[in-house]
């Protein structure tokens, strides 16, 4: 059996239509940078990024090129931590809420 919608276009949905989603994957991106898996974090935060404000807009908001923006989060893509915290604190502003990093023993 075919799937109707792809997965691109079902996340797009939800992330359009749920606040506590959004901030859930935005976390989960930053949590996973945080944590030292960046692959996955890049990967997540790229999906954010299409599905809510998306790069061009993105861009602008920067003043930075929306190539270069989706190249710093490709697979290959290594962004500097003073343009990829650039763009999380945008994010966060743009979401309205703020991530905190709270400390656990190991």
């Amino acid at each position: 059996m075919a799937l109707t919608t792809s997965f691109n276009d079902t996340l797009r949905k939800m992330l359009q239509e749920s606040a506590g989603f959004r901030r859930a994957l935005l976390k989960e991106a930053v949590g996973c940078m945080i944590a030292g898996d960046l692959e996955t974090g890049k990967s997540v935060l790229r999906k954010y990024i299409n599905g809510t404000i998306g790069f061009v807009k993105l861009g602008k908001k920067l003043d930075r090129s929306p190539k270069v923006l989706m190249r710093m989060f490709s697979a290959k893509g290594n962004p500097q931590a003073k343009n990829l915290f650039e763009i999380v604190a945008y994010l966060q502003k743009a979401e309205g809420t703020v991530l905190e990093v709270v400390e656990r023993a190991a």
